[in-house]
């Protein structure tokens, strides 16, 4: 009969060693049953070192150094300890399969041009391996596409998202200052993910929904113009660099003005209120030149070619209008309440990308319900053609009913 081999007990073991009632070889961080068996070893969590789990984790090397003699053998060949606790090549799985859903379903949901779409998949992450803060912004856009496609986990992967996207921003601003020609690509990535973020993210009921929770309250309409005052200095380096494909040349400019013939009308009607608006000289002024950028906006988008992207058109809109209608708009005034109600018509357009859904006729609905009579009488046509999911901004002819019946009441006389 071939005798037991007999072996020294070990009694500072891992606890799984133990219950397994096995030898534990004591090796840390992780012995090498627990790494066999891909079970997770206490002895892991007895180092208090973090880093970031977008980063491999550091190795330091075991010195074999000199043992006495009764001491354990060392290999030749050092091993490797992780200073995080975390085994050799472990995954971090809840990012790989972000990252998956960005470059398999989320990059395809920016835009609607095909060329950008490879940017986005392609160029955009590999820029993130270089850049912690992007690659952040890339894994919480994903996690809210999860969030949206997966409902019944929506909780956990806007947890997750919130996670994600706090710590992009914390390094976005802390790095801000330093632009270079290099990294610019990355900044401008990001802050277009920062819109798509804040979009999709889950609105607070009962606000006029211009309004998102983030570490600052502020409107969206000041964010996306703040995205684009960051970018402008670093704008010649973009137009050469990686991601010059993601950019609209003349997105700005038109020198068409045809629109169909019931956008037109309440444009005229719009700019007609402008000029006997309350607050004086400044505020008609801005009343003014926010008409004036909506019926450019409107032109653009009824003109655009298909290879022209209707997110960035349907964007300029909030960059052109001037900083006092912002103001306007942020003390609730109606006259500017009203000229948003029509501007809801252009994102309408948009309702068909996941994180843009829903976005026109909550802001219309609350819209209305902040307006009293007479004011309402002035969004009867921008409620009617998000009611009844037109698109007006299209080449095809509306129907005769959807011109406004009569002139809304003049204010003068309410």
């Amino acid at each position: 009969m071939v005798s037991r081999r007999s072996h020294q007990k070990s009694r500072t073991g891992c606890a799984q060693c133990k219950k397994r009632r096995i030898k534990c070889d004591e090796v840390r961080p992780a012995c090498s049953n627990c790494i066999k068996h891909s079970i997770t070893c206490d002895f892991q969590t007895s180092n208090s070192d973090t880093s970031s789990p977008l980063h491999p984790p550091k190795l330091i090397e075991q010195t074999s150094g000199s043992r006495s003699p009764g001491s354990a053998r060392v290999d030749k060949k050092p091993k490797p300890v992780v200073s995080n606790g975390l085994l050799p090549g472990e995954l971090q799985m809840g990012d790989l399969e972000l990252l998956h859903q960005f470059v398999t379903e989320t990059c395809y949901t920016t835009s609607n041009r095909p060329d950008s779409h490879n940017l986005w998949r392609i160029v955009v992450p590999k820029e993130g391996f270089n850049h912690d803060f992007l690659m952040r912004g890339v894994l919480a856009v994903a996690a809210l596409h999860l969030s949206h496609l997966r409902p019944d986990q929506a909780g956990h992967y806007q947890h997750v998202a919130n996670s994600h996207q706090d710590l992009a921003l914390g390094q976005f601003q802390a790095a801000m200052n330093t632009m270079t020609e290099s990294n610019c690509h990355a900044f401008f990535a990001l802050s277009s993910l920062i819109v798509v973020y804040e979009f999709a993210s889950p609105r607070t009921p009962g606000t006029l929904a211009f309004t998102y929770e983030s570490q600052d309250s502020t409107n969206w309409l000041a964010m996306i113009r703040g995205v684009n005052s960051i970018l402008l200095p670093s704008w010649p380096w973009v137009e050469n660099g990686p991601l010059r494909g993601l950019l609209q040349p003349g997105v700005f400019d038109t020198s068409e003005t045809r629109l169909p013939k019931p956008a037109d009308h309440q444009l005229r009607q719009l700019a007609e209120l402008c000029e006997t608006a309350a607050g004086g000289d400044e505020a008609i002024e801005a009343y003014t030149g926010a008409v004036k950028a909506l019926r450019k906006c409107f032109a653009k988008i009824f003109t655009r070619s298909s290879v022209e992207c209707e997110v960035a058109t349907a964007f300029t809109w909030p960059v052109e209008v001037p900083d006092k209608f912002i103001q306007l708009l942020q003390a609730r005034n109606p006259e500017a309440l009203v000229i948003l109600a029509h501007y809801c018509v252009v994102l309408h357009h948009l309702d068909d990308y996941w994180w843009l859904n829903g976005w026109a006729s909550q802001v219309m609905e609350n819209i209305f319900n902040e307006l009293t009579d007479p004011w309402r009488d002035w969004i009867q046509w921008p409620s009617t053609v998000i009611s009844r999911n037109e698109r007006c901004l299209v080449w095809r002819p509306l129907s005769p009913d959807m011109m406004p019946t009569q002139t809304p009441r003049s204010l003068s006389n309410a």
